[in-house]
């Protein structure tokens, strides 16, 4: 389930790719299929080592012959050099950041010039219906600090020397989820439609998926914006 549209971001063989704040790594390994050479950075290790289990495997069954590392980084003080990747990715990181002018500035120093970059946050409406039905959603360690506007994300990554040029809404049927689980927690209803959310994915029933791509430009939940490095 790819948050960003690998088209968009112009992902190719032979291109270095950081996947920042790498999760379980959903977007390393699309990056990988497509022959990318991939830096995976998170701050959990745990997570980090799943991918480099997971990107071995890959190899092993002829899926990609690109190289995948795995490397801890903080958003705002990355261990890499300037101008190190060609493209770069940070899905659902920037809410969770206190200093995110600091990140973005940290994204634009290590893309190269002229290169691309993608950033996810969760979309207004949708994130502020979440956080007026639960403040635990968002109120605890590692949550989310701020909900953003299109225009804000644009504004900071011009401010870090990046371009914007594009921008969609991704994952509409995870809002009602949201809103669920915020409303009555891990309850029936909302566990039910997790099991569909699970069967989406797995299964990728095409009336669902011509559903959801409809659906995005109103309800998606995630905002993702695509940028280039001047």
């Amino acid at each position: 389930m790819l948050t960003v549209d690998y088209d968009r971001l112009v992902v190719e063989q032979g291109q270095t790719l950081l996947d920042l704040g790498c999760g379980r790594g959903r977007h390393t390994f699309e990056a990988l299929r497509r022959g990318a050479s991939v830096v995976a950075s998170d701050l959990d290790a745990g997570v980090l080592k799943e991918i480099r289990d997971m990107a071995s495997a890959m190899r092993l069954e002829g899926q990609t012959d690109a190289d995948c590392s795995c490397v801890p980084g903080d958003a705002t003080l990355l261990p890499f050099d300037d101008a190190a990747f060609d493209r770069v990715i940070a899905s659902e990181v920037f809410e969770h950041i206190e200093d995110d002018q600091e990140g973005y500035a940290e994204v634009a120093r290590v893309t190269r010039p002229g290169g691309l970059v993608a950033i996810t946050v969760p979309r207004y409406w949708p994130e502020r219906i979440c956080w007026a039905l639960s403040n635990e959603y968002h109120a605890n360690a590692g949550g989310h600090v701020r909900i953003y506007r299109r225009q804000e994300v644009e504004a900071k990554l011009e401010g870090a020397g990046l371009r914007p040029y594009s921008f969609h809404h991704s994952h509409a049927l995870h809002a009602p989820y949201w809103w669920l689980k915020c409303a009555v927690g891990d309850a029936p209803p909302s566990r039910a439609y997790h099991r569909m959310l699970v069967w989406q994915i797995e299964k990728g029933p095409s009336v669902l998926d011509r559903v959801e791509s409809a659906l995005d430009p109103v309800l998606g939940k995630s905002l993702v914006v695509y940028a280039q490095r001047l």
